[in-house]
């Protein structure tokens, strides 16, 4: 059973990650990492709905973490799911999520930010939204490799894909956004969380 602060930390951060990826990143087309930028790079090619396509690439990941670790599986799979639903709901498409339209770099940054956060908030309390940070912390366990080193080169390959398929400046904004992303997740779980 998940405690109230928990739960807490669960909501706020998935919200926190999709307003990041609904407000700042979609309308610039930028991407993030990992499962997310996946389902990102799904949406910019073919207009599928973000959240569903997280859910859909999460699935053989979350039977991976079934295999190796039930207390994982259920730690992450409440985020997974929230965050699904609350990208979903806040769909950029919206008037109000085009906002940052005309500062594209400004938006990426803010994204970044907003996303980093509420990862950090979610990691600080032992939870995650599962994706490539789960599969990247089982694999770091197995393989006796740093987890940090492993999400990196995954998030890399994401953006060096999207910034094939759509334009330079995808690629560059991305970088800005999971580098500024990946600070504010380290500011936030800074001394409070360890792999």
């Amino acid at each position: 059973m998940l405690s109230l602060r928990k739960m807490f930390a669960i909501i706020f951060g998935s919200l926190l990650i999709a307003c990041g990826i609904n407000f700042f990143l979609m309308p610039n087309k930028v991407l993030d990492g990992g499962v997310i930028g996946l389902a990102l790079i799904a949406n910019y090619l073919f207009d599928t709905k973000v959240g569903f396509v997280l859910f859909l690439c999460s699935i053989p990941i979350f039977a991976y973490t079934w295999v190796r670790d039930r207390s994982l599986f259920f730690h992450s799979l409440y985020g997974m799911l929230f965050l699904s639903y609350f990208v979903d709901l806040l769909d950029s498409r919206r008037p109000y999520a085009a906002v940052m339209m005309s500062h594209p770099f400004l938006a990426s940054v803010l994204g970044g930010i907003c996303i980093g956060i509420g990862f950090g908030i979610m990691l600080r309390n032992n939870t995650s939204t599962g994706g490539i940070d789960l599969l990247a912390k089982l694999l770091a366990r197995q393989m006796g490799l740093n987890v940090g080193i492993l999400i990196l080169f995954m998030d890399a390959v994401v953006v060096i894909i999207g910034g094939v398929l759509f334009s330079a400046e995808t690629f560059f904004l991305s970088l800005a956004s999971i580098g500024v992303g990946g600070l504010a997740t380290s500011v936030v779980t800074v001394k409070y969380f360890s792999y």
